[in-house]
C-alpha cells in the first residue's frame, strides 16, 4: 500500500533525493520548500502524486496551514521527514543575536511547529511516523559550529519526548543522525559568522583541513535505500546514524563517556544525599 509522505525542505539535498525515490516506487508525497519552483522537475514527472508546498517553516500559522492543505489533498499523513534546516559556520563567541536566533529558529523551532501541526492528524488516524533529520552533531559536538550542535542538540530531546508521549496512540519517532554528506549543506545553503577574533585561527585551519579530506563526506544517494528500509519497517529505529564518520564518532564518544560514568560513580551517588 502506497504511503502518504511529507518532507519538508524538499527543494534540494536529502529532502529532494527522498522525494523522488519515494515518488519512483509510488507513494504520494507533499513536498515543501520556501521555492517551490525547484520542484518543478519532479511535479512534470509525477503528476498529481506529488503536491508541492510553499512553506517557510518559521511561520507557525503558515505551518499549521500548510500540514492541513496536505490533509485535505491526500486524505491523511503517513509518515513526516522534518528535514527543514541548516548550517551556521563559525566560532560562538563570534556568532551574532540574529544568526543564534535564526539557527534555532528554524532548526528547533520549526522541526517543533510542523510535528505540532502533524501531531493532531496521527492522533485521529491512530497510526504515523514523524521522521526527524537530526546529525550525530546531536549527540556530540565539533568546534565552529555551536548554534548547530546547540539546535540538533534541542531537536534529539524534543522528538524523543514526542515518542515517549504518543507511542500508545500508533506513532512513532525516529531520529536521524547523519555526518556530514556531499549535499550543499556546508556550501549555499551555510550561513557565516563573523571571523575577525584572530585567536581562533588554529581551529578554524584544523577545521578547514579536514573538511579538505574527502573521504569524510558520505554519498546523498546511498542514504535513499536506508530511508526506505526506515519508512518501511514495522518497528523502526528510534535513532539511527547515518554515515561510517557518525557510527566510529560516537563509537569513541559513548564509550568514553560510560568509562566517566564509571569512574566518578561514588562522587555521583553521594550527590544524591540519602
Amino acid at each position: 500500500m502506497s504511503k502518504i509522505v511529507f518532507i519538508t525542505g524538499a527543494s534540494k539535498g536529502f529532502g529532494k533525493l527522498w522525494a523522488e525515490a519515494l515518488l519512483k516506487r509510488g507513494d504520494k508525497v507533499a513536498a515543501s520548500a520556501r521555492n517551490i519552483a525547484a520542484l518543478a522537475d519532479l511535479k512534470a514527472a509525477y503528476g498529481d502524486n506529488i503536491l508541492e508546498v510553499a512553506l517557510d517553516v518559521n511561520k507557525r500559522e503558515d505551518v499549521f496551514s500548510a500540514v492541513n492543505t496536505v490533509k485535505d489533498h491526500f486524505g491523511r499523513i503517513d509518515v513526516l521527514i522534518n528535514n527543514a534546516g541548516f548550517g551556521l559556520f563559525g566560532t560562538t563567541e563570534e556568532t551574532s543575536e540574529q544568526q543564534a536566533r535564526d539557527q534555532m529558529e528554524t532548526n528547533f523551532f520549526g522541526s517543533l511547529w510542523v510535528a505540532q501541526a502533524v501531531l493532531p492528524i496521527m492522533r485521529a488516524q491512530k497510526s504515523g511516523h514523524i521522521i526527524q533529520v537530526s546529525s550525530f552533531l546531536g549527540l556530540t559536538t565539533l568546534p565552529l559550529l555551536g548554534l548547530y550542535n546547540a539546535s540538533k542538540f534541542a531537536v534529539e530531546g524534543l522528538i524523543e519526548t514526542i515518542g515517549s508521549e504518543t507511542s500508545h496512540l500508533g506513532i512513532k519517532t525516529t531520529l536521524i543522525e547523519p555526518n556530514g554528506f556531499a549535499t550543499d549543506w556546508a556550501g549555499a545553503s551555510a550561513a557565516q559568522t563573523s571571523s575577525d577574533i584572530t585567536d581562533y585561527e588554529p581551529v578554524r585551519a584544523a577545521f578547514a583541513e579536514t573538511g579538505d579530506n574527502p573521504a569524510i563526506w558520505g554519498k546523498p544517494e546511498a542514504t535513499v535505500a536506508p530511508v526506505l528500509n526506515i519508512i518501511d519497517s514495522e518497528n523502526p529505529p528510534k535513532r539511527i546514524l547515518f554515515g561510517k564518520i557518525a557510527y566510529q564518532a560516537m563509537n569513541d564518544v559513548y564509550t568514553q563517556r560510560l568509562e566517566d560514568i564509571q569512574s566518578w560513580k561514588e562522587v555521583s551517588i553521594a550527590a544524591h544525599g540519602h
